[in-house]
């Protein structure tokens, strides 16, 4: 630094620019640029998902040694995302973190606009099924062939209410608490965790349930199960949200 520039701390006292809200979208990087983010990110979050399902079952017939695999490869590939397209979109990579973001905006918190939604949870999808499509591709199996993996009991369905409302509250529970900084590993760290206590192991995300519908690999989910875990990831994100209002509910303050 010379003596004409002025101190870092200068410069940061002088830099009057409006701060975004925790969880809310970065103001100055334009849509497209955000879009092109989320499709991307959840594109290699399921060629990552996916890729690594396929891996193990060629490398192993021991169902815990694959699943340890596909659980690994997701938590490392998760969190190198976020902290990739954090800076960008704000990774969601996932449609029920986005509405619920939509929500918090619409009830005066910080969050991406109704236009923003539009677009986001589209490209996410598309970016799913492209991620899908790109791990056969890889692994020299069908592009696309619709999945055979029945998801459909009671017992996965409650599960995917449970992984949901854990991965909402711990995102909103973070930017109540401001402490998004912590996101990547925490993040990544429950949805590894996910795989192994929820009977469902974890999917949490309509864009990449869909998107594995697309496989008829170890990641797979049929169609027909499909349906049913989107409703159950919603019903968790309004889970998720309630237990954010009430055990980070905001202090009132009084004139005692």
């Amino acid at each position: 630094m010379t003596a004409t520039e002025p101190a870092a701390s200068d410069a940061i006292a002088a830099d009057t620019s409006p701060r975004p809200a925790p969880g809310a979208t970065p103001p100055r990087t334009p849509l497209v640029a955000r879009v092109a983010a989320e499709l991307f990110g959840t594109a290699a979050l399921v060629a990552t998902v996916v890729g690594s399902g396929i891996q193990a079952t060629q490398l192993t017939d021991d169902v815990a040694l694959q699943l340890l695999a596909n659980s690994t490869a997701t938590v490392f590939g998760l969190g190198v995302l976020i902290v990739l397209l954090g800076p960008v979109s704000g990774a969601h990579f996932n449609p029920a973190v986005t509405l619920a973001e939509w929500w918090t905006a619409r009830r005066g918190g910080g969050g991406v606009t109704g236009r923003e939604l539009a677009v986001y949870v589209p490209s996410q999808v598309v970016g799913a099924v492209a991620g899908a499509v790109l791990a056969d591709a890889m692994f020299g199996e069908p592009l696309v062939k619709w999945s055979t993996h029945d998801r459909s009991a009671g017992n996965l369905l409650l599960g995917e209410v449970v992984a949901t409302a854990g991965l909402i509250l711990l995102i909103f529970g973070l930017a109540r608490t401001d402490r998004l900084r912590f996101a990547p590993v925490a993040v990544a760290s429950y949805i590894g965790a996910a795989y192994w206590f929820t009977s469902s192991t974890s999917f949490a995300n309509p864009a990449v349930t869909i998107g594995r519908a697309f496989t008829d690999t170890f990641a797979g989910i049929a169609p027909a199960s499909v349906p049913a875990f989107i409703g159950m990831q919603l019903v968790g994100a309004v889970v998720g949200l309630a237990l954010v209002a009430v055990i980070f509910m905001r202090g009132r303050t009084t004139g005692e």
